[in-house]
């Protein structure tokens, strides 16, 4: 009980005995009433009508003095002098007033003059769930072996209710584990909460277990209080190094630098001195390609690049590391390492051109096929994305495949070779980078020639004036046609036409070589 409880029982002592002296020799009258009131009322209610339930003259009140001496520290309390009317001019704190007397009662002495008269007022001070269960600490550490066998039992801190009666502390919970339970044991009218071991504890795959113990009181709605509860695996020299990460995986850019640092393995023993001093290895026999490009700072378990990281040779490398302390016998433990390469645009497109027909006929159709083409590209994703096309101005065009980045080389329209007897076709190969990069090829391309000329005469019809009496086999002229085509569709051969009957025309009288179109007479 604090100073100001024993300071106030001290007091009304005091008053107690004054007032039984003064009533021995004036002989008042007394009367008890009692009234009742929840903590934490609003100031200047009402408590009671004292003068009235007194059965006290109002009217003749006021000259009395009516007023209250002694019970009502901090003037909680008032009396209306004029009408008896008892209020409350303080707030009321049940737990200040009586902590954890049940019931809480103040008793007010009230005291008319003429006569005098002493009244004792009672007021019951009625509790409200106005305070939550609190333990008087908020993290509690137990350490337990883990040798320890289950059914092992643990006292826990209770929690603390100012309230009383239903609105004190009721119940304890503990959160779910397959570890421990909770187990509530009797003591007067205080719980006492004890943490049952239930599993045997392994620290190796569990060193800590974090546990929350709940209080809760009667109050509706209730309140609740909590203990954060740690406890502690303890162990003996028989730990392995454990690496915070079974698998650990980090990206990098193809062409990083030597030297630059690509991630850090970090392993914890818990084990004291030499025992939990922990060195990093490559497990076994290591790659060579692999002891090229990396190194592994064996203290602090860095990584770090070595030589020429290239996305197109190997995306992606796995490096096992070997974690080990330094105790006698050596415990160890690996992890997987998993470095993964991000390709950059370092390489131009391919083409291959395969099964070009490097001579086409000019009566081809449109869609017939000239060549079929493929385009490539080391680099991945949008890097490796190729779009191909054609030089302007052919008469070819790309067809892409159903296969991507296949295309095949078509005829767009006919041709003539009269025209155009050779083309240059420039295919150009551009993957969708940033910045882009693109290759270039040219195809050659022949027209070959169709018999699709007729020769023709240099001059049609043609006039000739002929003398009589000309010696036989003697030239008379000489005409000439000429063929656009090419080789054997453009040599010319000459004959003339003799119709039937032809006795009266002159061809009758007429012969042409038909090699060069030399005309004599016959």
């Amino acid at each position: 009980m604090g100073a100001k409880g024993q300071s106030r029982r001290k007091r009304l002592f005091c008053v107690a005995i004054t007032l039984f002296v003064t009533l021995s020799c004036v002989e008042p009258i007394s009367a008890q009433i009692k009234y009742s009131i929840a903590e934490q009322t609003d100031v200047g209610s009402v408590v009671g009508n004292v003068a009235k339930d007194l059965g006290l003259d109002v009217s003749s009140l006021e000259g009395r003095q009516f007023r209250i001496v002694s019970g009502s520290d901090d003037d909680q309390f008032k009396v209306n002098p004029s009408n008896g009317v008892l209020s409350l001019q303080g707030t009321l704190d049940r737990e200040q007033l009586c902590e954890s007397v049940s019931p809480c009662l103040v008793n007010l002495k009230m005291v008319a003059n003429n006569p005098m008269e002493i009244h004792h007022v009672g007021v019951e001070i009625i509790d409200v769930n106005d305070n939550s269960p609190r333990f008087q600490e908020e993290e509690k550490t137990i350490e337990i072996s883990e040798s320890t066998l289950p059914g092992k039992r643990f006292q826990l801190p209770t929690a603390r209710d100012p309230d009383v009666s239903i609105n004190s502390v009721r119940v304890y919970k503990l959160n779910h584990n397959e570890h421990f339970s909770l187990q509530i044991r009797e003591r007067g009218e205080e719980k006492m909460p004890f943490l049952v071991l239930q599993k045997s504890l392994d620290r190796e795959k569990n060193n800590e277990h974090k546990l929350v113990l709940t209080a809760l009181d009667g109050g509706n709605p209730p309140r609740s209080g909590t203990l954060n509860i740690t406890v502690h695996v303890l162990d003996s020299n028989d730990n392995n190094p454990t690496f915070s990460q079974e698998v650990y995986s980090v990206t990098i850019p193809e062409n990083i630098k030597a030297d630059t640092s690509v991630i850090t393995v970090t392993a914890t023993d818990p084990d004291e001195g030499v025992n939990g001093d922990i060195e990093f290895y490559f497990v076994g026999e290591l790659d060579p390609k692999i002891s090229d490009l990396f190194s592994l700072d064996k203290i602090s378990g860095e990584i770090r690049v070595k030589g020429s990281i290239d996305f197109e040779e190997t995306d992606m490398f796995k490096l096992d590391v070997h974690a080990t302390d330094r105790g006698h016998p050596p415990m160890s433990s690996d992890c997987r390492v998993i470095i993964k390469v991000l390709d950059e645009n370092d390489n131009k497109p391919e083409i291959e051109v395969t099964s070009l027909s490097k001579l086409v006929s000019e009566d081809s159709k449109p869609g017939t096929v000239v060549s079929l083409i493929s385009v490539t590209d080391q680099d991945s994703n949008l890097n490796g994305k190729v779009i191909c096309s054609l030089s302007d101005n052919v008469p070819f065009e790309l067809k892409p495949s159903f296969q991507d980045n296949m295309y095949s080389l078509v005829l767009k329209q006919h041709l003539d070779r009269e025209a155009a007897s050779h083309y240059e076709i420039t295919l150009t190969a551009t993957d969708c980078g940033q910045p882009p990069l693109s290759t270039f090829r040219t195809l050659s391309v022949d027209v070959s020639d169709v018999n699709d000329n007729k020769p023709e005469f240099s001059q049609n019809p043609m006039e000739l004036y002929l003398t009589e009496n000309n010696i036989p086999g003697n030239s008379i002229f000489c005409v000439s046609a000429s063929d656009k085509d090419l080789g054997d569709n453009a040599a010319v051969h000459y004959h003339l036409v003799r119709e039937e009957s032809s006795q009266m025309k002159i061809t009758a009288f007429l012969n042409i070589n038909s090699e060069n179109g030399e005309i004599s007479a016959l």
